[in-house]
């Protein structure tokens, strides 16, 4: 063969020699092309390996992060003791709020992003043709959202017991204060009862005295029968404290049963004197007409102005316009009586000024004008009768003054109801256009991201609606004002149809970014991506935006596949790796495209070790770094096994294992 130099100076070179030269430079030059090919290839199957690997690790912090702020917040939500007062029932009420407010919402984002990174993690798996990654036990995004249900159940009982406790606090501090009311009147009427009736001084009476004190005797039955509802009331009212867990039930019960023992004391000695009295015939005598129905008038009459005067003092709670139109319809029917009542006291007093005037007539000594029979006097039935009718117009006043208040609460929930009867229903409208846009994927999937993003941008502009409801709401609860027949729509539920909209929204725009990466990964045109949106949707009978097993099954017989049993759970196990037991649209696609999208396989990557290795079974830590970027080579050399082997070096490395388990075929 002719030398270099030979070659250049003849006029018309060997033709053999020439081809001869070519084909030595071919040779040479090919063998590098190999190495430098098969690092590249090293290259891009450890870059996506490592990405992935980063975003395991992300999901896993993200998610250990969030279910440990559930397991501290369950305890919390779930705890029902108190110290039964209104002031400790507020604190936690406040506290809740304060969780509502300000601890929830940023969680709520986790959950989201959460979500996000483990659809785009999948995707990047499956695009890579690596093994679909499954978190640590516990930390699925199904066990993720089992919590957050819980959580979420957890804070509207918690919710609930609240608003039920403050109700029934408040209704006992309205009983306890009823009660110590009726029972202040009541002791105060028994004082020296007991000794009154304990006394013998009609031993020591004339006959004119006895028939008096026989006489007196029964006014006071009288009376003492007409006391026997306010003490049925007392003890209702105590059993009622009991029933609810009064905080104070002892010093209740204590009072109580002392009224009840009195009230027991007060019988038997009534019925003791009755006898005594009954005893002495002699001297029971029929006395003066207009004493004996002074007597019997008065202590009615003066009881239901003690009645009147309780009822007129008695404090009420009310949570609704009816029921302060009925207090104030009864106070009117109230005052429809007193008419009646002005005759009845000028009747009895009339009686007391015709003994007066009899005893002016017949010159009388003043005790005849004392009254044995009744302990009331005309100066206290006029008294009280001032009293009452002195306390109609306060009682007036406080209704009304509570009327005004029951508006303002009325005015309240037609505000809340004006705004959360249209945003409610705007809301489910809103939801049924991003599903409709989800379904139909009209035009390209930038355009379907841009728009999913426009209803996002629109949706946040209406949230300033939402935080005015927050605040009416609020306002509501300040005032203690727990319904609305005005509107169907609560604070709950709008919160979470909020949050059912953002939550779809950010799903629905995270499928389609996934879509476009699938789509620029497998080089798909719009028209294939069109063709099998149509197909998808024509196959999804129900229009739940994925397939069901049997209209899958429809999908692959339309496309020639003869299914039995075994191969169809083969590839439902392709498309469905979580076992949904449902087909989304982008695992529709992976599995049409699957057959003809070019991807790396753990045998192309060992073939690309071993032509670095120069087709050794191993490969040395001073190849791999020779070869690939110093980061790269560190990454293999730390995680590749050691090649056992006789004729092995001591550094020799195992890249065959190591390729097989980046492709989920072996462990690492």
């Amino acid at each position: 063969m002719l030398d270099a130099q030979d070659i250049v100076d003849m006029v018309k070179p060997d033709e053999r020699s020439i081809m001869t030269y070519v084909a030595a430079f071919y040779h040479a030059f090919s063998g590098n092309d190999k190495a430098e090919t098969a690092a590249n290839r090293i290259l891009k199957v450890l870059g996506v390996n490592q990405e992935n690997e980063r975003l395991m690790d992300e999901y896993e912090r993200l998610a250990s992060d969030l279910l440990e702020w559930i397991a501290r917040m369950k305890p919390w939500l779930d705890d029902r003791t108190t110290d039964n007062t209104m002031e400790g029932v507020q604190r936690k009420l406040d506290d809740f709020r304060d969780y509502r407010a300000k601890q929830k919402p940023p969680k709520i984002d986790e959950k989201g992003h959460l979500e996000a990174a483990y659809n785009t993690l999948q995707t990047k798996l499956r695009l890579s043709n690596r093994p679909a990654f499954m978190p640590s036990e516990g930390k699925l995004v199904s066990d993720i959202t089992s919590a957050w249900k819980g959580l979420e159940g957890a804070e509207k009982g918690y919710e609930e017991w609240l608003l039920a406790e403050m109700r029934r606090l408040e209704r006992l501090d309205h009983l306890a204060k009823k009660f110590y009311y009726k029972a202040g009147i009541h002791e105060k009427w028994t004082v020296g009862q007991e000794e009154n009736l304990a006394s013998e001084e009609y031993k020591r009476a004339s006959l004119q005295e006895l028939k008096a004190l026989m006489k007196k005797h029964e006014a006071f039955e009288s009376d003492l029968a007409a006391h026997q509802d306010r003490v049925e009331q007392i003890a209702a009212i105590a059993q009622e404290l009991n029933d609810l867990d009064y905080h104070d039930t002892e010093t209740i019960n204590d009072r109580c049963r002392d009224i009840c023992d009195e009230w027991d004391r007060l019988g038997s000695a009534t019925q003791k004197r009755r006898t005594a009295l009954e005893n002495m015939e002699q001297i029971l005598e029929s006395i003066e007409q207009q004493h004996l129905e002074f007597a019997k008038r008065a202590a009615p009459f003066n009881n239901w102005m003690d009645c009147a005067k309780e009822d007129l003092e008695d404090m009420f709670i009310v949570h609704s316009m009816l029921e302060i139109r009925k207090l104030i319809s009864a106070h009117g029917v109230f005052k429809d009586t007193l008419p009646d009542a002005q005759k009845e006291k000028e009747s009895i007093i009339a009686l007391v000024q015709n003994i007066k005037k009899i005893q002016r007539q017949y010159d009388l000594p003043d005790e005849s004008c004392e009254n044995a029979y009744t302990t009331v006097t005309p100066e206290e039935i006029e008294s009280k009768w001032n009293v009452v009718r002195n306390m109609v117009p306060a009682r007036d006043a406080s209704l009304q003054a509570e009327l005004g208040k029951q508006q303002n609460h009325e005015l309240l929930r037609t505000e809340f109801a004006q705004i959360a009867n249209q945003f409610g229903p705007w809301m489910v409208e809103f939801t049924k256009e991003i599903n409709r846009i989800a379904m139909s994927m009209v035009g390209s999937l930038e355009d379907v991201k841009n728009s999913l993003m426009d209803y996002q941008q629109r949706m946040m502009a209406n949230k300033p609606q939402l935080d005015t409801l927050e605040k009416k709401h609020q306002q509501m609860q300040e005032a203690l004002v727990f319904d609305n027949p005005h509107s169907a729509y609560s604070m709950e539920s709008l919160h979470a149809s909020w949050e059912h909209i953002k939550a779809l929204l950010s799903l629905t725009i995270n499928e389609v970014e996934n879509q476009i990466l699938m789509r620029d990964a497998k080089g798909l045109t719009q028209e294939q991506m069109n063709e099998f949106r149509a197909s998808f949707n024509h196959f999804d009978r129900k229009r739940k935006g994925c397939l069901e097993p049997d209209d899958f099954a429809a999908v692959l017989i339309s496309m020639g596949y003869r299914l039995g049993e075994a191969e169809f759970q083969r590839i439902m196990a392709l498309v469905d790796p979580s076992g949904t037991n449902t087909v989304t649209f982008q695992s529709f696609i992976e599995f049409m495209t699957r057959e003809s999208t070019d991807s790396d396989t753990a045998e192309q990557v060992v073939e690309s070790f071993r032509i670095l290795a120069g087709d050794k079974p191993y490969i040395t830590a001073d190849e791999l770094r020779r070869e690939l970027p110093p980061d790269q080579a560190d990454y293999c050399i730390s995680r590749m096994s050691r090649y056992s082997s006789s004729d092995a070096p001591p550094d020799a490395l195992d890249y065959a294992s190591f390729s097989t388990a980046l492709y989920g075929e072996s462990d690492l």
